[in-house]
């Protein structure tokens, strides 16, 4: 496992991914579903494609980097957090390839035009307004580099229908799932996003949109405990790219190209 590289500049807090008393680990065990649905996302929309070196930006523990290693000679897993690079540590002992660094999603220590295709899944949820974020995807990126990104879709099927029959109209700003109680100011926000709002904020960065998934599209409590994971997973394989259109699920997967 290749060191952890914290970059330049010192690192800022990284809230509940640095508690002691939290595991992200243990948070994906029994979501072998939402795993496995964002892995076929993934496989999908780099099929056909290899790069020389990939950044899993947000990554975690490196849930999905050995995934992206399978698409590129060499990946990075950035993360904030100290506290999950130290899990990836072990996660990954079986892939010493995998090169761990320190760093903000917003402020990337790697240098301009340095990866060919880059990655962030279930990070936009914890950013309201992503301006900086992506404006860093699109620097590090070569000029014909790709970059996959995941946004925690608030016009859903399920919102869309509750604001049509409320007769309004679904919001275009990133809004704060969390009930008012648990809306701390000091901790990370937790927020879904318009996905036509998100588009053209990839496209002010200078990232154009290629192709469209809609993932997870059974995230549902008690449709998982009726349907067996392999109908599942086969019903998903199925629907990802026809429900795209509709904005369906609750995770949307774009793939972006940099624009010249």
């Amino acid at each position: 496992m290749a060191e952890v590289s914290s970059g330049k500049h010192p690192r800022r807090k990284a809230d509940q991914y640095d508690d002691p008393n939290y595991s992200y680990l243990q948070y994906w065990r029994g979501r072998e579903y939402e795993q496995a649905a964002e892995e076929i996302a993934i496989k999908r929309l780099l099929k056909g494609k290899h790069f020389s070196t990939a950044v899993d930006v947000g990554g975690g523990y490196g849930r999905l980097s050995p995934l992206l290693g399978q698409f590129a000679d060499k990946v990075i897993l950035a993360d904030p957090s100290r506290q999950q690079l130290d899990v990836a540590k072990d996660f990954l002992k079986s892939h010493p390839e995998i090169e761990l660094k320190l760093m903000q999603a917003d402020d990337l220590q790697l240098d301009d035009k340095s990866v060919d295709l880059a990655v962030m899944v279930r990070v936009l949820h914890h950013v309201p307004t992503p301006r900086a974020e992506l404006t860093e995807i699109a620097r590090v990126l070569t000029d014909d580099g790709y970059a996959i990104i995941e946004v925690a879709n608030y016009a859903h099927f399920l919102n869309r229908l509750k604001y049509l029959l409320k007769l309004k109209r679904l919001p275009l700003k990133a809004v704060d799932i969390r009930s008012p109680q648990n809306r701390v100011e000091s901790e990370i926000p937790f927020v879904n996003h318009n996905p036509r709002t998100l588009i053209r904020q990839l496209a002010h960065a200078g990232l154009q949109v290629e192709r469209t998934l809609s993932v997870s599209n059974f995230r549902q409590p008690r449709i998982k405990k009726i349907i067996p994971l392999p109908v599942m997973l086969q019903l998903e394989k199925s629907l990802q790219r026809p429900l795209a259109g509709f904005y369906f699920g609750p995770s949307i997967f774009f793939l972006v190209k940099k624009t010249a």
